[in-house]
């Protein structure tokens, strides 16, 4: 959503009497700005009031006085006296003669009062039949029940592209001014950084564009890089979602899936700008399902990498929170970053975890249900180019529903590797850890390792490295065969198991492995 397009969605909600609106957000700068343009063409008036320093009134954008980087002898507003208390506020604004648009920062925490709660529905009935309204803002703005039904949630949509285009040009302008700091960007240049920007706050932008022109004392496209960097922290941090870049370089190596591989080949396809003239929507995305250990997470990564797009990866431990309705927003968060920052891919790690149990949904307060519903909503109506790879290791805690066929692209089965692929899987390791495959006898091996997964033959390698490390010598099929002999695979301590998935998988799902012959 551009600025102008919030501008007047707000202005929207304003001549509709909405008296009280809730915008969910720590970005106040953009808030401002949002407000100051609605309010401005529609020559209403704008107050603001925080607990600190009570109600005062907006004088535009070139009167910015909350700021504590402002120069000295900047003049504030004068605040309305006596309007820091929060009930004091509100009887001030039922007084005001001049009515307008009210900014109430981090003010649900005082619903705790119900004194306070009582006058917010007296003014609220005041403004019901007029332009005027409360805007609550916040990083959390939950509601009592009493507002709650005059209250609507605006969604402040992370920055896009020409709000984050807008700031690095300031930025850029202000570090060439002030630290005399050169940008040698071109303008596809430019377009680059700023693509590198998106699901960032302005805050966090103007904070990563400064940090990379300052390590070198000049903006040039190698800056993309250090952004990328320095933006895979920020959403780190941020809780919800992990951000690995593009990696140059070679592709990753991941035996196998050559079904998948053909599939990927043809479903790219779908992103190019003839398959939009012919009205072919891109695709939504696959559901990798199989065996612990067998490649499905390596295929996410290497997905990404052929596509050379960045990698997006949530799991069920940075949804859940003990808080109720924060598990809720963690995960809307997290698709409306990854809507931000597309075209990438989103990994959705271990899925069963995030949305089993949809179908008894009493076990957990209907959680699991709500976070099912609002997943298939998004993933019908999604409109920006986010691919979607799920990952599972037990199907059957998966909602039936998640498995119909349509609500994916398509849905893999990764089965435990073939010998083919499990000598390809050896080699990879061997020379991953600067050991001549030629040196071994990798038949032998490849009989051996029969009924492991990739990840369980990646471990044999490296514990009989480590024990040749031990015995001071060089690694050899002996010592390879020993340390298989004594791993006991998943395909032997949960044989039953893998039996029902397989049963399963062979007349539902499409091989990752098999390219079916309509295709080739």
């Amino acid at each position: 959503m551009s600025f102008s397009t919030s501008v007047h969605a707000l202005q929207t909600l304003l001549l509709s009497f909405h008296p009280v609106i809730v915008m969910e957000t720590v970005e106040e700068e953009r808030v401002y700005s949002l407000l100051q343009a609605a309010t401005q063409e529609m020559k209403m008036a704008l107050f603001e009031w925080s607990i600190t320093l009570g109600l005062m009134r907006s004088r535009g954008a070139n009167h910015r006085w909350v700021d504590e980087c402002a120069p000295a002898g900047s003049q504030k507003p004068p605040a309305y006296e006596n309007t820091t208390d929060p009930l004091e506020m509100l009887e001030y604004i039922q007084e005001m003669p001049q009515k307008g648009v009210y900014w109430l920062k981090d003010f649900a925490k005082h619903l705790s009062d119900p004194i306070v709660v009582r006058k917010v529905r007296e003014v609220t009935q005041m403004f019901s039949r007029s332009t005027c309204a409360l805007v609550m803002t916040g990083d959390v703005v939950t509601l009592p029940r009493e507002l709650a039904h005059d209250a609507v949630y605006f969604d402040l949509k992370l920055p896009g592209r020409d709000e984050l285009h807008q700031t690095f040009m300031e930025v850029a302008r202000t570090l060439n001014v002030k630290n005399r700091i050169p940008v040698e960007l071109q303008s596809q240049d430019i377009q680059t950084l700023v693509q590198a920007l998106s699901g960032m706050t302005l805050k966090q932008a103007r904070q990563v564009i400064a940090y990379a022109a300052l390590v070198d004392g000049k903006l040039t496209p190698d800056d993309v890089d250090r952004i990328l960097e320095r933006k895979a922290q920020v959403i780190r941090e941020s809780g919800v979602l992990e951000y690995l870049p593009p990696t140059p370089g070679n592709a990753l190596q991941w035996g196998g899936f050559t079904g998948l591989k053909h599939w990927l080949l043809r479903a790219q396809v779908g992103f190019t700008p003839q398959a939009r003239a012919l009205n072919l929507r891109p695709p939504r995305g696959i559901l990798i399902v199989g065996i612990q250990g067998c490649g499905k997470s390596l295929a996410a990564r290497a997905i990404a990498q052929e596509w050379k797009l960045p990698l997006l990866k949530l799991d069920a431990s940075r949804i859940y929170d003990k808080y109720v309705g924060e598990s809720e927003k963690n995960f809307q968060r997290a698709i409306t970053m990854a809507e931000s920052m597309a075209p990438n891919v989103l990994w959705l790690d271990e899925i069963e975890k995030i949305l089993s149990g949809s179908d008894n949904g009493d076990s957990d307060g209907g959680l699991s249900r709500r976070l099912f519903g609002y997943f298939l909503t998004w993933m019908q109506e999604k409109s920006q180019d986010v691919f979607v790879v799920a990952t599972a290791n037990n199907i059957f805690q998966l909602p039936p529903e998640l498995l119909r066929k349509g609500r994916f692209d398509e849905i893999f089965y990764v089965d435990l590797p073939d010998p083919q692929e499990r000598e390809t899987i050896l080699k990879i390791h061997l020379l991953k850890r600067k050991q001549a495959p030629e040196q071994f006898d990798i038949p032998a091996l490849v009989q051996a390792t029969d009924g492991f997964s990739g990840a369980e033959i990646e471990q044999v390698v490296i514990a009989a490295l480590y024990h040749a490390l031990y015995l001071n010598q060089a690694l050899d099929n002996r010592l390879l065969i020993a340390e298989i002999k004594r791993t006991i695979p998943l395909s032997i301590s949960r044989r039953e198991d893998l039996e029902q998935l397989r049963a399963i998988a062979r007349d539902r799902f499409v091989s990752a492995k098999d390219v079916p012959s309509s295709q080739c």
